[in-house]
């Protein structure tokens, strides 16, 4: 099986500081997003991600986003396997020290 690519949580506050765009998607649930989301971030829960895979496009790369990051990277290893682009923020909401909207 083939790595994930990852991106830490000051890589990724960095490319939105640079005004990157960038596709991110938060799977965690709808109670945790309550507590705040990255800017511009998509919510799509882990488990509804099957039934969403015709809003994505091969061709662009996908961050993936969750508490810890274990979550998310399993979304990428599903992804992955589909063949979409992914890349997982290690280190989740937890190590997360930009902005959020709530």
């Amino acid at each position: 099986m083939e790595a994930i690519k990852t991106i830490t949580t000051e890589e990724l506050e960095q490319k939105i500081e640079n005004g990157e765009e960038l596709l991110l998607i938060d799977v965690r649930e709808d109670e945790e997003v309550a507590q705040g989301m990255i800017q511009g971030a998509k919510h799509i829960p882990m488990g509804q991600i099957p039934n969403h895979l015709d809003e994505l496009d091969k061709d662009k790369e996908y961050i993936f986003i969750c508490r810890s990051g274990r979550r998310s990277e399993n979304v990428c290893y599903y992804l992955q396997d589909q063949g979409y682009k992914v890349r997982n923020m290690v280190g989740g909401m937890l190590e997360w020290n930009g902005e959020v909207i709530v």
